[in-house]
């Protein structure tokens, strides 16, 4: 009857035990129902642990134990109490799905070994429920590729195509990003049919980036006027393609001019042309043509335009462009034509310089001439101006060599009457000037450097006044007694404002023979008066220029020939 009663509370649940009439106890374990998860981690380095389960408060059995496997059974972990599960780092384990089971068995169970398979136990056990652990490798969003893309903003719609995700991207969700060049997101297009929905043009000029995002349920963050940088959970960003969003080329209106030059032989340059503040495009450049359109240059600066010279290209009429364009214009070579070029571009309106035959004063020649200003009249003579000279006007100009005029001889024959005797010392330049009415700065007096008008200077000849002066010579007079002791003289000094081109001492006798001519003062105080013998001797000082005649021993001083000056003489008595 016992037995019986026994089996009863079996059959119904209420104990697991049963007795035999020797009154032995047998227990038939029963793990019953654990709760808690399912869990889902991602494996990304940082470790990942169940927390939460709870055990079956009815579970019986001797021994007891926590039971990890893969979703196949093999036992993969046998922690046996709730903390040892719980300190499990479901991260080491790599992607894939964990099982955990309770285990409630008696001392004969056999295979509950890691490596074994749970579906293998033996024994007296009995096992719960299990509960999911889903380990995801984290989002990677991979390498996306296409583009870049660059469209003008011109109302005419753009759209992307040609991208591609990566095959090996992983993560429950994905979606395309669109943002600007800060992160702020712009667009979330869920798919690539969506993505390469988006009209860009309505954007208007600016920068967009693409990205291929691949993340997680708990990604936060991801709303259209947030910041890529900003989101949050469990998620991977791919690079980013770029997309330029370029206004539509607008030159604008080009200021200066017109300008007019002459062909002159001097360089001509514009100034002061200004392209429009408010003109756009990736890239620019300044357009030269004639006035057929054939391009003749295309400075790309403003430095270079101004650096043209106009002088060079002879006579007629050039237009000068603003051209403002994006990658890919064709045509703008020089020798084409600016009504040919193909592409994306906007021309600005034209300058004209307009190039003129002007004024040449050509070469002159003659000269140079040098003179000694000796109260002699000095003229110059076979000057010729160049055949090929022109200008409506023309005159000879006379500066110094800084260029202040002296003179302006309006003919030749004006020109060889000046006498250059009667200017004194120093140096002339002779130039020819050809000029158009409305010259200014001609004048004697004003310096030909600030000429201003329409004109052409030839190159100068150069006129030498030479004017020596030995000045004063100081020091002695000597006398000397002829005893066979050497006589020398000192403290003889020179003018110091003696000048001219070269200098010598000169010794005479006293009627004008040159008995020596000493170079420098040390010749002279190395002179021997003592072997002249008696009588008396005279000291000068010479200056003078380069073809001087008759300074030689035997001559006489008297009839020197050139262009110097001789000193006062110091008498040297011999006794």
């Amino acid at each position: 009857m016992k037995k019986m009663l026994l089996l009863a509370f079996v059959a119904f649940g209420f104990l697991m035990v049963s007795c035999d009439d020797d009154d032995d106890i047998v227990i038939v374990p029963n793990a019953g129902t654990i709760a808690g998860g399912p869990f889902t981690f991602i494996v990304d380095g940082t470790a990942d642990y169940v927390s939460g389960i709870t055990t079956d408060p009815n579970a019986v059995g001797t021994n007891s134990s926590f039971v990890i496997t893969d979703d196949q059974g093999l036992i993969l972990g046998l922690p046996p109490t709730l903390e040892a599960l719980e300190g499990v780092n479901f991260d080491g384990a790599g992607t894939g799905i964990c099982l955990i089971w309770y285990l409630r068995f008696e001392d004969d169970i056999t295979g509950a070994e890691v490596g074994m398979n749970a579906n293998d136990l033996g024994g007296t056990f009995d096992l719960s429920n299990s509960i999911t652990v889903t380990r995801l490798g984290a989002p990677e969003a991979g390498t996306i590729t296409g583009g870049p893309f660059t469209f003008i903003v011109d109302g005419t719609e753009d759209y992307v195509s040609g991208i591609a995700t990566d095959p090996d991207a992983v993560g429950s969700n994905s979606s395309f990003v669109i943002t600007d060049d800060q992160g702020v997101i712009l667009g979330l297009p869920p798919t690539m049919a969506d993505l390469e929905g988006v009209n860009f043009d309505g954007a208007g000029a600016g920068v967009c980036l693409i990205w291929y995002i691949r993340f997680e349920d708990d990604l936060t963050g991801a709303e259209v006027g947030m910041n890529a940088n900003d989101l949050g959970g469990t998620f991977d960003l791919s690079n980013s393609i770029r997309v330029t969003r370029i206004a539509e080329p607008m030159a604008g209106t080009l200021s200066g001019g017109p300008f007019t030059f002459y062909i002159d032989g001097t360089p001509d340059y514009v100034t002061g042309v200004t392209p429009d503040a408010n003109a756009v495009g990736t890239n620019s450049t300044f357009v030269i043509t004639d006035d057929q359109g054939k391009i003749l240059g295309l400075p790309p600066t403003m430095a270079d335009l101004e650096g043209v010279n106009f002088d060079g290209a002879g006579t007629g009429t050039c237009l000068i462009w603003y051209l403002r364009f994006e990658d890919g214009l064709m045509g703008a070579e020089v020798g084409m034509n600016a009504n040919d070029l193909d592409g994306i571009f906007s021309l600005s309106n034209s300058i004209s310089v307009n190039r003129l035959a002007g004024p040449v004063a050509g070469t002159l020649s003659g000269g140079p001439f040098t003179f000694c200003v000796d109260g002699t009249v000095d003229n110059v003579s076979g000057i010729s101006t160049d055949a090929n000279a022109m200008g409506t006007n023309s005159t000879f100009v006379i500066t110094d060599n800084t260029g202040k005029i002296l003179g302006l001889p309006p003919t030749m024959a004006d020109l060889e009457g000046v006498n250059f005797d009667g200017a004194g010392a120093g140096v002339c330049l002779i130039w020819y000037l050809r000029y158009e009415d409305g010259l200014t700065g001609a004048e004697v007096g004003m310096n030909a450097n600030d000429l201003m008008g329409v004109f052409s200077l030839s190159n100068s000849i150069v006129v030498t006044r030479n004017m020596p002066e030995a000045g004063t010579l100081s020091g002695g007079p000597f006398t000397f007694t002829i005893d066979g002791t050497p006589d020398y003289i000192s403290g003889i000094t020179t003018d110091a404002n003696a000048m001219g081109t070269n200098s010598t001492f000169v010794i005479t006798d006293d009627t004008g023979e040159i008995l020596g001519l000493p170079g420098t003062m040390a010749d002279l105080e190395g002179v021997n008066f003592d072997g002249a013998g008696t009588g008396v001797c005279l000291i000068w000082y010479l200056r003078f220029e380069d073809g001087l005649m008759g300074a030689e021993v035997g001559m006489n001083a008297n009839d020197l020939s050139g262009c110097f000056s001789l000193s006062n003489s110091i008498t040297v008595t011999r006794n």
